[in-house]
């Protein structure tokens, strides 16, 4: 059998496929990617891409207090943005929790054509738990 397990919390989105919101294995944790989608309604909230990028950040925080790791145990991130105009205010949201003196983690991004819902930004994580 398999040395891994799924993690579901209320606090974030659920999934609306065949994923799961985390896979906790020996090594690592692995996060699917967040869209500002608030958990309480469904819904893609509305707003810029500061606001998206805030709800997103949240998501995430919930999946990983559900995993019972911090933001100090994510070593990669992948964000994916439908316009590279706006990775200047997505970093500075970005910033906030991963700030340069606290070894922030490897991190790629890309811009995509589309997202989910009509997201601007979706962003996934890698962890050690």
């Amino acid at each position: 059998m398999a040395n891994f397990s799924n993690v579901r919390t209320n606090l974030a989105p659920l999934p609306v496929g065949p994923y799961s919101q985390a896979i906790v294995t020996p090594q690592l944790v692995f996060l699917s990617g967040q869209i500002a989608i608030d958990p309480s309604t469904g819904q893609l909230i509305a707003g810029d891409i500061s606001a998206q990028t805030e709800q997103v950040f949240r998501n995430i925080g919930a999946v990983l207090e559900a995993c019972g790791l911090d933001w100090r145990r994510v070593v990669k991130t992948t964000v994916f943005l439908t316009q590279m105009a706006d990775f200047a205010p997505m970093n500075a949201i970005y910033a906030q929790y991963f700030p340069p003196e606290n070894c922030p983690p490897a991190r790629s991004c890309v811009a995509v054509f589309q997202l989910p819902l009509g997201a601007l930004v979706e962003i996934e994580c890698i962890a050690i738990p």
